[in-house]
């Protein structure tokens, strides 16, 4: 049985075709959308005059790695010192002089010990927080993206760093006492296992 054809107008004319919604999603969605420029003033926004040189030269600057990488390590230098403080204050063995146990410290040595462990945790923490930031900006400026695993990679190569001093330690005391070699020797190879995965996170 032949289709029968298209009504007709009254004029003659043929009916507009029908419309293509994949055609229209293209043009909406696709690789065909034309880019809009957002403008505050369509929206009742703030109006902003266009940056300065300078202004563009801070940003620049405030997004590099050493920047990063100073504000994490004074950062982690007054937390950590804030944290050192802190567990110096509840610990009760601060000022403790094991030579005569029975004796009370003084109020200066008291506040001597816990500037000796604030400082030693403030070194610590700064340390460790320019390694990350600094590693978390040179894997997201290699991967030209910013997303959770540039942390996750820059975390596991710090902890790969830190873990290597564990090493040398482990291969100094060994060297001094050979009849630990099979216990230092199985703790080297599992750290050297967990650099291998720091390194391969993926």
């Amino acid at each position: 049985m032949a289709a029968a054809p298209p009504p007709s107008t009254p004029g003659g004319s043929q009916p507009p075709p029908p419309l293509q919604y994949s055609a229209l999603l293209q043009h909406l969605v696709g690789e065909q959308r034309r880019p809009r420029v957002w403008d505050p003033n369509t929206f009742g926004g703030i109006p902003s005059p266009p940056k300065s040189k300078e202004q563009k030269m801070v940003e620049r600057a405030m997004e590099s790695c050493a920047f990063k990488a100073a504000l994490a390590c004074v950062g982690g230098f007054v937390l950590g010192g804030a944290f050192g403080i802190f567990t110096a204050g509840i610990d009760t063995n601060v000022g403790f002089d094991p030579k005569d146990p029975y004796r009370t410290p003084t109020a200066k040595e008291v506040l001597k010990d816990m500037g000796q462990r604030g400082i030693s945790y403030a070194k610590n923490f700064a340390i460790v927080g320019a390694m990350f930031s600094c590693t978390e900006c040179v894997v997201e400026s290699y991967r030209g993206k910013s997303d959770w695993r540039n942390s996750v990679i820059s975390g596991c190569i710090t902890g790969g760093a830190i873990g290597f001093r564990v090493l040398l330690l482990r291969a100094r005391i060994t060297a001094e006492e050979p009849s630990d070699l099979p216990f230092h020797c199985l703790g080297v190879l599992i750290s050297a296992s967990w650099m291998v995965l720091a390194a391969f996170p993926e």
